[in-house]
């Protein structure tokens, strides 16, 4: 089975959609199927490294804009994009759109006119995500508008993934009428071993015996990370001091940093904090990870939370609300 893959974001970029994607492409591989996955070049996006190191022969990379508000992200220009499908010179048995811009309406247009089937990932909660990044738009409309695209979207569609139970129940509510199997996205438990947290520790100042909690994932508005900060203020006042000042660790990179950053200022935190940005992901990251006494999450907007995953592959326990795709995790 050949299968075509588009999406507006992938590595490079880090974030919870690319680990996805490239999971179930792995997967999607081992079972016998060939996929095409057409993303964007990151060339000159700072903070992301080069685009292609690591590509295969079926990864095509496409001229892509910059995002307004979001400096890491790219999205794919539609005519470089309809250049590239048009090349393509092979025959595809389904088209799997990974994010709702450019990518679904080339996918969509490219598989109707080829009269293929065509299916989406819903990866993203955008009814919780726009109000961050329209502030000056009434929240209660950037809900409607994200309801309103998300259905027409979905249904315009043969099928619509989705990671977890709650995000089907929400696609459902919005009125989106084709299939959504639920099929939560995996963790690779031999790419998820090892890991040194005392080296870590090491490496950032934090002594072996000092209480340690880590939050991963992309440091963004919508990801309630502020109330990490206050829920520091509370662990540093009831901590024994014997045990040494406690430690939050914050992984990851987004439009948030500098705010949270001010706000660890103001709480008078900032000693507790330490912001490390990016981590490779088989290597330095793992010992982040092994470096926690607790995972800490606080998100209420997840479509899954792959991060709860690697942690618990890992060994660390996890402290975390149980609100949407976190909730499927976490239930047991």
């Amino acid at each position: 089975m050949r299968i075509l893959m588009i999406s507006d974001v992938y590595f490079p970029r880090v974030n919870g959609v690319s680990t996805s994607i490239q999971t179930f492409r792995r997967e999607l591989a081992a079972s016998g199927c060939r996929v095409t996955l057409v993303v964007p070049d990151y060339a000159g996006v700072p903070g992301v490294t080069a685009s292609g190191e690591d590509d295969d022969d079926d990864v095509v990379r496409v001229a892509a804009s910059k995002v307004l508000f979001d400096p890491e992200d790219r999205m794919l220009r539609w005519s470089a994009l309809g250049n590239a499908l048009a090349a393509l010179e092979v025959s595809f048995d389904l088209v799997h759109v990974q994010t709702p811009f450019v990518a679904h309406y080339a996918g969509l247009r490219f598989a109707r006119r080829h009269g293929l089937p065509c299916v989406a990932t819903y990866h993203t909660l955008f009814e919780e995500y726009l109000h961050h990044y329209l502030p000056v738009v009434p929240r209660m409309l950037t809900a409607r508008l994200a309801r309103s695209l998300s259905r027409a979207q979905c249904n315009a569609l043969d099928g619509v993934v989705v990671p977890s139970t709650a995000m089907s129940e929400r696609l459902r509510a919005y009125g989106v009428e084709v299939p959504l199997p639920i099929l939560p996205t995996g963790v690779d438990l031999d790419r998820l071993s090892g890991g040194d947290g005392l080296r870590f520790r090491a490496q950032h100042g934090i002594a072996a015996g000092q209480p340690t909690l880590v939050c991963v994932g992309r440091v963004a508005f919508e990801k309630n990370l502020d109330f990490l900060l206050r829920m520091m203020v509370q662990v540093v006042a009831t901590l024994p001091a014997g045990l040494g000042a406690p430690v939050l660790v914050i992984c990851g990179e987004g439009p948030a940093v500098n705010a949270l950053k001010r706000a660890a200022r103001t709480l008078g935190i900032e000693r507790n904090v330490r912001f490390v940005g990016y981590l490779d992901r088989d290597g330095a990251l793992l010992d982040c990870y092994r470096a926690g006494d607790l995972f800490v999450f606080a998100s209420r907007t997840e479509t899954q939370g792959l991060v709860l995953l690697e942690s618990m592959a890992l060994g660390v326990p996890v402290v975390s609300t149980a609100v949407m795709g976190t909730r499927d995790v976490l239930r047991e």
